[in-house]
């Protein structure tokens, strides 16, 4: 007798989501009543070119901006209509940010960069295993100027995961690495959503990545172009570009 595995709930809703920018007489439309949902453990990948409103996306989903109009549920949670309080808890407590350009604090050393933002969070990881898990166990006493670049960016991805969050947003993670540091990040990013359960959700413009994502959402305009479901993602090591 066959079975099916459990289906997966919607960690994440956008609901009809306009985000629209006012300059003098000039409506700039950076996302155009979009819809869509990220289940609970997906790696999701939206996808578009430069100007797309991707990154509009992230910054609404990561409670960093306002919705001009719609709805964005997270874990059943309208945080398009909570107030600055509630997007600050949501921001510290519930989301992992990674950036392209790390954003370390300089003066701080690996180990602290991830105790620091960890311990703002009541069911933070313990920051050393962490560190250890994306291979940096050696490493755990140097500032961010003794680390190379894909280093300091297994640091950020430490200390978004330590902070043991609902997901993880990771905005061209890879955007400043490069090639065999690119797919080491990626490679890492996986793990972390196959081992922790994590929800990610990556921001590229890279379409050759696309295939490593259990979904990928495609951006044009500001708009929605598609949303497509890969039962079968492909290995990052066999991911060319």
């Amino acid at each position: 007798m066959s079975t099916t595995a459990p289906a997966r709930t919607h960690l994440i809703e956008f609901r009809d989501v306009s985000k629209t920018y006012t300059m003098g007489e000039i409506a700039i439309h950076a996302v155009d009543h979009a819809s869509f949902s990220i289940d609970e453990g997906e790696l999701t990948i939206i996808l578009g070119a430069s100007g797309a409103g991707k990154t509009t996306i992230l910054n609404l989903l990561g409670g960093m901006d306002t919705v001009t109009s719609g709805e964005i549920l997270v874990g059943g949670e309208n945080i398009a209509t909570a107030n600055e309080r509630k997007l600050t808890d949501y921001r510290r407590a519930k989301v992992g940010f990674v950036f392209q350009f790390y954003n370390l604090i300089t003066n701080l050393t690996a180990l602290e960069n991830v105790e620091f933002a960890a311990e703002t969070c009541p069911d933070h990881l313990d920051a050393r295993e962490i560190l250890n898990v994306v291979g940096l166990a050696d490493r755990l006493g140097n500032f961010p100027s003794q680390l190379s670049g894909g280093e300091q960016q297994r640091v950020a991805i430490a200390r978004a995961v330590a902070k043991n969050p609902l997901l993880l947003l990771c905005d061209e993670p890879t955007g400043a690495l490069d090639y065999a540091t690119s797919k080491a990040v990626l490679q890492l990013l996986a793990d972390v959503n196959e081992q922790y359960g994590k929800t990610v959700v990556i921001i590229t413009h890279n379409t050759a990545i696309g295939t490593m994502a259990d979904k990928v959402i495609r951006v044009r305009s500001g708009m929605i172009e598609d949303v497509s479901v890969n039962p079968d993602p492909t290995p990052v090591e066999s991911i060319e570009w």
